[in-house]
C-alpha cells in the first residue's frame, strides 16, 4: 500500500523518508487545510531528502475560488516546482457554485506537464461527487484525495467506495483526513491502494517568560507512528 505523509515541514518531511513512506505531500498551515510552502523550505526538501514531493499549490485559506491574480500565481509556483524537479502537483479549483473549474484547473493541470496532479480535497465541498469525479477523470488527474466530503475518512468511505468504483482504471481515489493507526487497516480492506495522512504529533513550544503570549502548539509527523501504521499494512 502507498503511503504519502502530509509534510508541514522539513523535519516532518525528514520523518516521513525515514519513517518508510513512499511520498509526501509539502505543505504549511496544516490549522486552515494546508498553504503552499515557502520556496525555500521547497528548495530544502529536494535538495536534502530523497523521498517524492508533491507540493501544495493552494495560495490562501478559506474556500478555493480564486481570482485570476490567484490562478497567476499559482501558476508560477507550479513552474518553479517543475523547474526543482519536484514530482508532482496537489491542487484544484472550484466555481462559485462549488463545482469544478474546468478552465483554472486544465490550466494547472497543463502547467503540471511531466508532473503527476492530484486534485486536492476542495473535492470535499463539491455538490454533486458523481458529476465532479466525471470532470476530474476529463481533466487528465492522476488521483483524487478526498475524505468522501466527511471530516474523517473512515466516515466518508463509503462514498469513497463508491468514488473508486466510479472510476476505477481511471483515477486513483486516495483517502486523507484522520487516518491514523487506530482505522488505517480499514481502507486496504475496502480495497484502497494509497491513503494519505500527517501521522502529527503535538508539542507545545515554551512560551516566553513574560507570559505575555500562548503557548504555540507545534505539530510534526511522527516517524513512530508512520511506522507502525506501515507495519500494520504490510
Amino acid at each position: 500500500m502507498i503511503i504519502e505523509i502530509c509534510a508541514n515541514s522539513y523535519e516532518s518531511a525528514k520523518a516521513a523518508q525515514e519513517g518508510g513512506a513512499n511520498r509526501i505531500e509539502l505543505c504549511t498551515d496544516l490549522s486552515v487545510g494546508g498553504l503552499t510552502p515557502s520556496r525555500k523550505l521547497i528548495r530544502k526538501v529536494i535538495a536534502e531528502l530523497n523521498i517524492p514531493v508533491h507540493v501544495l499549490i493552494r495560495p490562501r485559506g478559506g474556500n478555493f475560488v480564486y481570482s485570476e491574480e490567484e490562478i497567476e500565481a499559482m501558476l508560477d509556483a507550479i513552474a518553479f516546482c517543475k523547474k526543482l524537479g519536484c514530482s508532482g502537483i496537489v491542487s484544484g479549483v472550484l466555481t462559485s457554485e462549488n463545482t469544478i473549474d474546468e478552465k483554472a484547473t486544465r490550466q494547472l493541470i497543463a502547467a503540471s506537464e511531466g508532473m503527476e496532479f492530484t486534485f486536492h480535497r476542495a473535492f470535499d465541498v463539491v455538490k454533486d461527487p458523481s458529476e465532479a469525479i466525471e470532470t476530474v477523470v476529463q481533466l487528465g488527474a492522476t488521483r483524487l484525495l478526498s475524505s468522501g466530503q466527511q471530516n474523517k475518512a473512515i466516515d466518508g468511505i463509503e462514498m469513497l467506495k463508491q468514488l473508486k468504483s466510479l472510476s476505477e482504471g481511471k483515477l486513483q481515489i486516495m483517502p486523507g483526513s484522520g487516518i491514523n493507526s487506530e482505522n488505517a487497516l480499514g481502507f486496504k480492506k475496502a480495497g484502497f491502494k494509497m491513503i494519505h495522512f500527517s501521522a502529527t504529533k503535538k508539542d507545545k513550544g515554551a512560551s516566553n517568560e513574560a507570559g505575555l503570549f500562548e503557548k504555540k502548539v507545534i505539530g510534526t509527523s511522527d516517524r513512530n507512528e508512520i511506522e507502525r501504521i506501515i507495519k500494520l499494512l504490510s
